[in-house]
């Protein structure tokens, strides 16, 4: 039986009910190469997951539960934090070895090789594996043409929107982001909603997230060939343009600056608003009578397009092994079942596969059968935030500036450049 440290409570979430894995074969790879510490596949081993979003906390119990009952000499313990503490919570354990696998973004594994905190797993993970991978999904552990981990969660955001007030305002769905300033303005010029958009613009990564899908899609880029900043003109000072203007129209609800991906799936929830972005799991659960006042209401879209395009962020995150870990062995059992085709098929509501030949698998269709579609098209359009060593810092200093833009307290172009400078001296220290 697992068990569940450092977690605080289980969200008030409507659950699937758990459904049986099947027998041992489920394992995505055969065993290979060399692990360390105990050679048996054995033991007790650590696992750090996080408590927001995609898999539920309940699922990734259920789904280890199982995998102990498969293999009953290793027992894994369970510790789950928001994805806010995450990254911390990583490098701080890493010198003792706290945790044997660790769940990883898509954009630390540049600073986690680097350091060494995390093992390159590439002889354990062959071609014809990663192979039936989607390619984007494979970003999220490579670094340097090594991969550090095995994709678990492939998201990305989409476009989320209440058609039913999209109906009363008499507009169709927006699949530009021209369109989307053009049925805010209906919505609330008819007195539809008082702020019809709402992001995750808190200063935090989620507000990053949102900042990247709109450079990519006016064709901006974070750094240019030379590895200098480039996000401070171009596609990348109109992308925070728009956010900007969308708050001073106030067609996006003030609370936006505030706000994380969560209270984005409540304002959504409760009819407050009528478009937004966020990640695959909002879908069911606002869709979910259990949770939502406008269940039945919401319908998924692929990421509006703008002058350049319509990428959607990279927001998948993949497990890996910490380099302290005395069981490495026994952690890459757990890596293989966690990962599985079978093991992610069963468990698809709130997190779609990493593996493409399950979005033609009756199982997963039924699971999400109005997501899946889209998804088949937007998985293969996915932008990534930078992949530097230091890309907490970067980040950091693109949260503080932008939110300087958004408060009002700088312009775009002002904080941008600010923002640019700091990131180009950080480089260079």
């Amino acid at each position: 039986m697992s068990t569940a440290e450092g977690t605080e409570g289980p969200r008030s979430l409507s659950r699937r009910e758990f459904l049986g894995l099947g027998a041992a074969g489920t394992g995505l790879l055969l065993l290979g190469g060399c692990g360390g510490g105990e050679s048996g596949g054995s033991g007790t081993l650590n696992a750090l997951f996080m408590k927001q979003a995609a898999y539920s906390d309940t699922d990734v119990k259920s789904m280890t539960e199982q995998f102990q009952k498969q293999n009953p000499g290793i027992k894994v313990n369970l510790t789950f934090v928001a994805y806010e503490a995450l990254h911390d919570k990583i490098v701080a354990a890493a010198p003792a070895g706290t945790y044997d696998t660790v769940l990883v973004d898509v954009i630390w594994p540049a600073e986690f090789a680097s350091k060494k905190m995390i093992v390159d797993i590439t002889d354990r993970f062959p071609e014809s594996e990663r192979s039936k991978i989607f390619a984007g999904a494979l970003k999220t552990t490579e670094y340097d043409g090594r991969y550090y981990g095995v994709p678990w969660i492939l998201d990305t955001k989409y476009f989320f929107y209440n058609k039913k007030m999209l109906g009363e305002a008499g507009v169709s769905p927006p699949d530009t982001w021209d369109a989307v300033v053009g049925a805010a303005r209906s919505l609330k010029s008819k007195g539809v909603v008082e702020y019809p958009l709402v992001w995750s613009w808190a200063q935090a990564e989620a507000l990053i997230c949102d900042y990247a899908t709109l450079l990519g899609a006016y064709g901006g880029q974070f750094f240019d060939e030379s590895g200098e900043p480039a996000f401070n003109s171009g596609g990348g000072l109109q992308a925070l343009e728009f956010m900007r203007m969308t708050l001073d129209e106030k067609l996006s609800n003030p609370a936006s600056t505030e706000s994380l991906e969560e209270d984005v799936r409540r304002i959504i929830s409760q009819g407050e608003a009528a478009m937004a972005l966020n990640w695959t799991y909002m879908f069911a659960l606002a869709n979910d009578p259990n949770e939502s006042q406008v269940a039945g209401q919401i319908d998924i879209a692929h990421t509006p397009k703008g002058p350049a395009g319509a990428p959607g962020v990279n927001g998948s995150m993949g497990i890996a092994i910490s380099n302290g870990s005395q069981n490495q062995d026994a952690a890459w059992k757990y890596i293989q079942f966690m990962t599985s085709q079978k093991t992610q098929n069963q468990y698809a509501k709130l997190s779609l596969p990493i593996w493409k030949s399950s979005y033609d698998q009756e199982e997963v269709v039924q699971a999400l059968p109005q997501v899946v579609p889209v998804a088949k098209e937007q998985l293969n359009d996915m932008i990534l935030r930078p992949v530097v060593t230091n890309y907490n810092d970067v980040s950091h200093t693109l949260q503080v500036e932008i939110q300087q833009a958004l408060t009002g307290d700088k312009s775009p172009k002002q904080a941008l450049d600010d923002a640019a400078n700091a990131v180009a001296e950080t480089q260079q220290s």
